[in-house]
């Protein structure tokens, strides 16, 4: 069994982390789960009550909220960013998360630099291009790009 590798400045709290993973410097982490073999990018948050399969790599300054999956072999670049909350924020507002919607994203799944992600789900093997807004679910197989995100073409 080996262990994580954690560089001595991420904040890492109440979160379990499978064998041979790497989390670089000034992270911030909390109550979530992170599987086998993946690497977690400097300067990005990973909130709870997020999954994170095995072999995922998150590049630098993303941000995973709270409620979002991310399943096996995902490639997810540098300033990707995931919303649960549709109109926020409604958590001040209203002192709870209700209103806060889940995201999917499955099996080989790539999101090129600075995406924002939405709560939708992205079908597997789907690639999102850089700088794309994802705001309605993306089918298996397909390439979107755009704000909003659209299909350009099919794998």
């Amino acid at each position: 069994m080996h262990n994580p590798i954690i560089d001595s400045t991420a904040i890492v709290k109440n979160t379990k982390i499978g064998d041979k993973t790497r989390i670089w410097a000034y992270t911030n982490i909390y109550g979530s789960e992170i599987g086998d073999s993946c690497t977690i990018g400097a300067y990005t948050e990973i909130q709870n009550d997020s999954k994170i399969g095995n072999n995922v790599i998150i590049s630098s300054h993303s941000f995973i909220c709270s409620l979002v999956t991310i399943k096996n072999n995902v490639f997810i670049g540098h300033g990707v960013m995931t919303i649960n909350d549709l109109f926020p924020p409604s958590k001040k507002r209203t002192g709870k998360s209700d209103n806060w919607k889940p995201t999917l994203i499955n099996d080989n799944v790539t999101i090129g630099n600075n995406a924002t992600i939405l709560p939708v789900v992205i079908g597997k093997n789907a690639i999102v291009a850089a700088g794309s807004v994802v705001t309605k679910d993306v089918p298996e197989n397909a390439v979107v790009a755009g704000n909003p995100a659209k299909v350009i073409r099919w794998q």
